[in-house]
């Protein structure tokens, strides 16, 4: 019998799930998803979820796309896998000659990977080896925000700052030179964000005069920092950002893992700023969330210097078994094919503006939400016990987890982080799905923090 209760208990038997205390599975179960639609997901019993948050925001154009899914089930066909070293194949080469038409300028070399973490380590050592063999042999260290998150493998948690996933393994981690982010809802400056020339630059400057040096590069999660809260910073700290690199011989590495693919409104989150990074990491959206694929673009500059004869000992050593699959390529590939013949960056536009529009009638005058803060159809709920104040709940009491539990009895997939509500959900979301997850999210709000 293949029952939902019943595989319950064989998932509870053997999977070790991500991003879990397990004993919480005790109370909570796994649910058991059967098959998805659009922005939906349905379980073995028939119960359909709104997902809200993308499936962990990978899922860009719905679950079960018709056009990505027989993009895939064409090229199985054909080509599943091949070794990437020496071999290609049409769908990475049509792959890259796509892009090339909608990344920031400058960009020019993709290099392939299988996952988020995967390309921010690739970008990192790249980086690293870029100044070792441009004359910079004591650029040794890496620059990054505070709170700031790029992955859970060891170099990326190096250069994230959260100490929910870092804390533990300090001994094992490369030792990094952490900058303040910029915090707007909690500006250490006091400005309002229509007035914000980002005075916090400060600390980067700071950071810069006394350690450009030795740093080879800073990474940074471009005007969204997703883990710390969704937390949102205005474009011109990235314009200073990037004449701070400049000045300093120091590359910038862009994690656009999480904000690319017209999650903040544009393609690309660094076009807000009119800047291009040194290094660009995608992945997410880059397959619609249908395969596990990542890149890491740089420019030709970065590339000539590993261009040399092979006794030169220059060439990049790096690699991945399933860099370049050619069914995620298709994936890929699919996903512009949406994105150039329909308008999905427009429609995701009004909806975004509509969005916000209603959360902020539902939910601003609550006395428990701080802030109800967003770019493109990215929003987040600040949750706090004292506006005035701008206090944060205790975690102890998990407040988001608890919201969270009675948002999923009602159907709707609303994963916090701390005491963070948000909404990022597939850019083909329509204005009845989005009434139906602002309803579920107040009456999941309401009911564990009280009425307005």
């Amino acid at each position: 019998m293949n029952t939902q209760q019943d595989l319950v208990q064989r998932d509870l038997k053997y999977i070790w799930h991500p991003c879990s205390q397990m004993k919480d599975y005790e109370e909570l179960q796994p649910i058991v998803i059967a098959s998805g639609k659009g922005v939906y997901l349905y379980d073995k019993n028939g119960k359909e979820y709104l997902d809200i948050v993308s499936s962990w925001w990978c899922n860009l154009l719905g679950h079960c796309n018709p056009i990505i899914s027989e993009s895939i089930k064409h090229q199985l066909d054909r080509l599943e896998h091949v070794i990437f070293a020496n071999f290609t194949h049409e769908p990475a080469i049509t792959l890259c000659e796509q892009l090339m038409g909608i990344i920031p300028k400058g960009l020019a070399k993709f290099n392939f990977s299988d996952n988020g973490s995967a390309s921010v380590e690739c970008a990192l050592k790249m980086a690293f080896q870029y100044q070792y063999q441009t004359g910079h042999p004591k650029k040794t260290k890496f620059m990054c925000l505070s709170d700031g998150y790029h992955g859970e493998t060891i170099g990326a948690l190096s250069v994230g700052c959260l100490d929910l996933y870092a804390k533990i393994y300090q001994p094992m981690l490369m030792s990094t030179i952490h900058v303040q982010a910029p915090d707007c809802y909690r500006c250490p400056y006091g400005k309002c964000r229509e007035c914000c020339q980002a005075e916090c630059i400060e600390f980067a400057k700071t950071a810069f005069e006394q350690n450009a040096e030795e740093t080879c590069a800073m990474i940074v999660e471009p005007l969204l920092q997703g883990s710390a809260g969704m937390r949102i910073y205005p474009p011109i700290y990235l314009k200073k950002l990037r004449a701070l690199c400049d000045q300093y011989t120091v590359l910038l590495i862009a994690d656009e893992i999480a904000t690319g693919f017209g999650r903040t409104g544009k393609m690309f989150a660094f076009e807000h700023a009119g800047v291009s990074p040194d290094i660009m990491c995608i992945s997410k959206g880059l397959t619609g969330g249908y395969m596990p694929m990542a890149i890491t673009i740089t420019t030709d500059e970065v590339y000539d210097a590993f261009y040399a004869d092979y006794s030169e000992g220059k060439a990049f050593m790096h690699s991945h078994t399933y860099s370049g699959n050619p069914l995620g390529c298709s994936a890929a590939l699919a996903v512009q094919k949406i994105f150039r013949e329909e308008p999905i960056l427009e429609n995701a536009a009004k909806r975004a503006i509509y969005l916000n529009q209603k959360l902020q009638e539902a939910l601003i005058e609550h006395k428990n939400v701080g802030e109800i803060r967003h770019i493109g159809l990215i929003n987040a709920i600040e949750l706090t016990p004292d506006r005035r104040a701008k206090s944060e709940y205790p975690s102890e009491l998990r407040i988001g987890y608890q919201i969270y539990k009675k948002a999923l009895a009602r159907g709707l997939l609303l994963r916090p982080l701390g005491n963070v509500l948000y909404f990022n959900p597939p850019l083909i979301i329509n204005e009845l799905e989005i009434d139906k997850a602002i309803r579920i999210c107040k009456e999941s709000i309401l009911e564990v923090l009280g009425d307005l």
